[in-house]
């Protein structure tokens, strides 16, 4: 007779018990594949975002590049000394003028001469050249006789009959006639010519003998070539000087105009003011100077090698003052040209050497050096888009460098330290991406959006840190299972409330309450606690007999009347309160007694905002941590007379502290990623300000607002992928010292 052992080896060795098990253990090895698999996709996600971020905000970095592009003999005569040099748009075309009064037109692409013509200067010579920049693009030749020609060269593209683009046509415009006009009364050769061009007015200062000429013009369309438009001075201004100047610049409406010599003495005219300012030291020569695109700057070059930038800056009188702002090295050798950028802040100069320097102000970075030009470089010119130098050497012979430098504006210090902007009295922290005004100058320091980032979650956290850590123990330790079933889903059902509705809530309903009602608002946070400071004292005064009557664990269902009855109290004091403490207008007290300004879309109302979003994550995992820890644990420490608030405090809490820890953590980095709330109740104001009643600007909100107005691969595109770059390491930071931290705290209290 079979034993009970054989009878059960064999039927668990029949064919259906068999298959049983293959299919168990291939459910088995699929779950394990499938939860394998998931984790890892997980962490390739993750990766691939970090590595598609690193993609994009890598060429901010990249150094810029050269390429040599041409060398074109000129084959000019003697008399055909080169003067001035412009090139187009689409970096095709060179236009060439020479002494004689001819304008060369250079195809670049071929390296060959296109086209020449001849201006009708009726004999005379020219004795002082304007040419475009910024803010013009005209060029203003200044003739022996004291009169002016003004000239456009224009660069028309040409289609064939598909509509195929097949080249450049170059011609000249003459906006105010094609023959010589008279400046002034003089007939001095003009030596020193600048302009400006604002709108349909142009204004021209010239030197010429010892005389100052200020002239306002106004442009219109010449009715042909050969019938020359009348000139119309809308005023003449005419100063002795009283020494010989070797630079002249003027600003729109000769707003303010620059004269200086060799050797640093500057003379600014400004209205009426007449100021002297010397800028350089005694022995050093002024080799250049030039307007910066918006004409706020005044760069200066010397014999020293060094590029100075100054503006208008406020002194302690509310008086503007020129200010040397910064100063870029290029060499040891004397800067010999300086020529500004069309559309940046940024500039070209080259020294006695042929050393070439490519600069940007804002940034105080030099993006290209080089010895790339010959040392007798005489003429250079940058394109409009700043991807084409051209120079001219004292051999006539033309030189060409493509130019790729996409993102001059980043560095270290325009991202994360002070900048000092134009128009600022002082370096400052600054976020600004975009202007109506192409003269604007790029604000693209980091540094107050990642300060309205942590200033979000701190005052986020300082809500909702105590809230959920006590709402967690006293709902994991003291309440009643019964109720605590019912009271912890509905706090975790709080987490799935959307993001947009509750900063839709905060930015038209919460900040103008808190406004209107903010002395009651602090009021309520001191009587809030004192009244149930009250209460409890009362409560434990009761006779036993009441007491008693209210099982353990719902005590906190009494608090509910208490707390109502505070708030509407609290609320109903705001009033009287303001009338009383503030004169009737708390936020006026605020702001003219203390010095505090109060915005209606601040901090206070994000922390309450975003509090309430994340005390249901902090809650949820704190509660579980401290429901987990081993009953065994507060059974023990019970039952060797310690009072329940005593292994609370040293028991449960120092055994459940790695998943509160954690907690903290991952609400932290939920308050530092948050995007909908601070975007709608925060002001975005990209601010370094820690005062509670004014906003902030952070990092997700920016990139929110700007991502969708910004151009794909442009600067300000590239720099908004570094702040989610930015969010993205500083979460793994956070998450990662927290995993340490926890892995440390469960090491130390294991053994409890």
């Amino acid at each position: 007779m079979k034993s009970i052992s054989d009878k059960l080896e064999q039927e668990l060795a029949s064919p259906r018990i068999m298959q049983r098990r293959r299919l168990r253990a291939g459910y088995n090895r699929g779950i394990t594949w499938m939860v394998a698999a998931s984790g890892l996709s997980v962490i390739l996600a993750i990766t691939l975002i970090f590595f598609y971020l690193l993609y994009e905000v890598m060429p901010l970095f990249q150094s810029a590049s050269t390429e040599h592009r041409l060398t074109h003999a000129l084959h000019l005569s003697e008399q055909q000394e080169p003067l001035a040099l412009l090139t187009e748009e689409q970096d095709q075309l060179a236009t060439l003028l020479t002494a004689d009064g001819t304008l060369h037109f250079i195809d670049l692409v071929d390296q060959q001469p296109l086209a020449t013509q001849q201006l009708a200067l009726q004999g005379r010579k020219i004795s002082a050249v304007s040419v475009p920049h910024p803010s013009s693009r005209l060029l203003l030749l200044g003739l022996d006789d004291g009169r002016l020609l003004v000239i456009q060269p224009e660069y028309p593209m040409m289609f064939d009959q598909q509509g195929q683009r097949i080249g450049v046509n170059p011609r000249v415009h003459f906006p105010l006639g094609d023959q010589p006009l008279p400046l002034g009364a003089s007939d001095q050769p003009i030596r020193l010519l600048h302009h400006q061009q604002q709108g349909g007015e142009l204004s021209v200062a010239a030197v010429s003998g010892d005389q100052l000429l200020l002239v306002h013009i106004g442009l219109q369309q010449a009715p042909s070539l050969q019938q020359p438009s009348p000139l119309r001075a809308t005023q003449h201004s005419i100063q002795q000087l009283n020494t010989t100047p070797d630079f002249l610049l003027t600003t729109p409406g000769h707003r303010q105009v620059y004269l200086a010599n060799q050797q640093g003495q500057l003379q600014l005219l400004q209205g009426q003011q007449d100021k002297t300012l010397q800028l350089l030291p005694a022995g050093q020569t002024l080799t250049g100077m030039v307007l910066q695109l918006g004409n706020q700057s005044l760069l200066t070059a010397d014999s020293a090698g060094k590029i100075s930038q100054w503006f208008m800056v406020r002194d302690e009188h509310q008086e503007p003052q020129l200010t040397r702002i910064r100063s870029l090295q290029l060499s040891n050798q004397p800067v010999t040209l300086l020529v500004p950028e069309f559309r940046r802040k940024g500039l070209a100069a080259v020294d006695a050497s042929g050393q070439l320097g490519i600069f940007n102000t804002t940034a105080e970075n030099r993006s290209i050096s080089g010895q790339l030009l010959p040392a007798d470089t005489q003429l250079m010119a940058l394109s409009p888009r700043g991807s084409l130098l051209l120079a001219v050497d004292k051999h006539h012979q033309l030189h060409g460098i493509s130019l790729d430098n996409p993102h001059p504006e980043v560095s270290f210090k325009a991202l994360w330290s002070k900048v000092w902007y134009e128009g600022y009295q002082e370096p400052s922290y600054t976020w600004q991406s975009s202007s109506a005004s192409n003269e604007f100058e790029p604000k693209f320091s980091l540094t107050p959006l990642a300060f309205g980032t942590l200033k979000a979650a701190f005052y986020a956290m300082l809500l909702s840190i105590p809230l959920a850590i006590c709402g967690a123990m006293y709902t994991a330790f003291f309440m009643a299972p019964a109720l605590r079933r019912k009271i912890k889903p509905i706090i975790e059902l709080m987490e799935a409330l959307p993001t947009v509705v509750l900063g839709f809530f905060a930015g038209l309903f919460l900040a103008p309450f808190v406004e209107q009602y903010l002395p009651g608002i602090f009021a309520l946070l001191l009587l809030l606690p004192l009244s149930m400071l009250v209460f409890g004292y009362l409560w434990f005064h009761l006779p036993d007999s009441m007491k008693y009557r209210i099982p353990d664990g719902w005590h906190s269902l009494l608090l509910i009347p208490i707390i109502l009855l505070t708030g509407w109290l609290a609320l109903s004091l705001s009033q009287p309160l303001e009338s009383q403490l503030f004169a009737g207008n708390m936020q006026h007290w605020l702001s003219s007694e203390l010095g505090i300004p109060y915005d209606q879309r601040n901090a206070l109302v994000v922390g309450f905002a975003m509090g309430f979003a994340v005390i249901p994550t902090i809650y949820s995992i704190a509660e579980d941590a401290l429901f987990g820890v081993p009953r065994s644990l507060s059974h023990g420490s019970l039952a060797l007379g310690a009072t329940p608030w005593q292994t609370l405090v040293r028991v449960i809490l120092p055994t459940a502290s790695p998943g509160i820890f954690s907690a903290i953590m991952i609400g932290t980095g939920r308050a530092v990623g948050e995007t909908m709330i601070v975007l709608m109740a925060t002001g975005n104001t990209p601010i370094m300000n820690a005062n509670i009643f004014e906003g902030m600007r952070t990092l997700a909100a920016n990139i929110a607002v700007e991502m969708g107005e910004s151009a794909v691969g442009s600067t300000h595109y590239r720099i908004l992928f570094m702040a989610a770059l930015v969010l993205f390491v500083f979460t793994f930071m956070v998450n990662t010292l927290a995993e340490l931290v926890r892995q440390r705290l469960r090491h130390k209290y294991s053994r409890l």
